[in-house]
């Protein structure tokens, strides 16, 4: 069997920024075991298989780890694919996953991500999280994941994982988000999962949707432009639309490849 995948760099307008996904179409459905150990061997943040379904797209993402219940980074590579190597003509793509249905939109450059809206409420911070952290945070919150409030953006580019301590702990599909008022933007954040292969995401489109009605809320505007401070960097427009949140990026195709299985696999 041969399968085509593609590496895109998402929520980026230039090669080697934003955040890596893998991208791989399917006929039917390979086994769960399969799907990880592709995930494991591409050796991204991400990879997304899909497969056409008249027209929608089922969609799954794995890490190198665990499948996740929602990616955005990886949702908008998926989408790129679609689009401009698939060529598929309409300009808004519905997708099924675990999260419900997805919706893109192309507009011009950008893609538009349509996910559901996860505001934290205030929380505590477990004692092997604190210990990894060599700034403690002014305010916890919680969704999904961890959001760890701090006072700068200054603050947030200096904090070091103890990653002794950090993966002691198992957020399941869940990690700790750290963020901040930003100088040239409305909000900044880094994204970290314990236990993880990848420690820093990239550029962690799901961790937008409790960052945005959390940041929403607090700045009394709808809609807010967001940078990842990871080494590779990353921008996201967000807009907050009550039970929604609407996450935009660009995305640029790496490379182009060929994975050859052989039976039995």
């Amino acid at each position: 069997m041969h399968i085509k995948l593609y590496h895109v760099d998402s929520f980026s307008d230039k090669l080697f920024k934003g955040n890596p996904a893998c991208v791989i179409s399917l006929e039917k459905w390979l086994s769960d075991d399969l799907l990880l150990k592709i995930a494991k061997e591409n050796a991204l943040p991400e990879t997304a298989f899909f497969i056409q379904d008249k027209d929608k797209f089922q969609l799954r993402w794995f890490t190198p780890d665990i499948e996740m219940d929602l990616c955005g980074h990886a949702t908008l590579a998926a989408a790129y694919c679609i689009k401009e190597i698939h060529k598929y003509t309409e300009n808004k793509i519905l997708f099924k996953t675990l999260s419900g249905e997805l919706t893109v939109i192309k507009k011009n450059d950008f893609y538009e991500l349509n996910l559901p809206s996860r505001m934290p409420s205030k929380s505590s911070l477990p004692n092997e999280i604190q210990r990894a952290l060599n700034i403690q945070p002014k305010e916890i919150f919680k969704s999904r994941d961890l959001l760890l409030v701090y006072d700068s953006q200054k603050e947030i580019e200096s904090i070091v994982i103890d990653r002794q301590e950090f993966d002691k702990i198992n957020l399941g599909t869940g990690g700790v988000i750290v963020t901040a008022k930003g100088e040239n933007c409305d909000f900044v954040s880094r994204f970290f999962t314990p236990q993880a292969t990848i420690l820093e995401d990239p550029v962690t489109g799901s961790a937008h949707c409790s960052l945005t009605p959390f940041w929403s809320e607090r700045l009394k505007k709808n809609k807010l432009i967001a940078k990842q401070l990871s080494l590779r960097s990353g921008t996201l427009y967000c807009k907050d639309i009550g039970d929604r949140v609407l996450i935009s990026g660009e995305a640029r195709l790496f490379s182009t490849g060929e994975i050859i299985l052989e039976h039995p696999y």
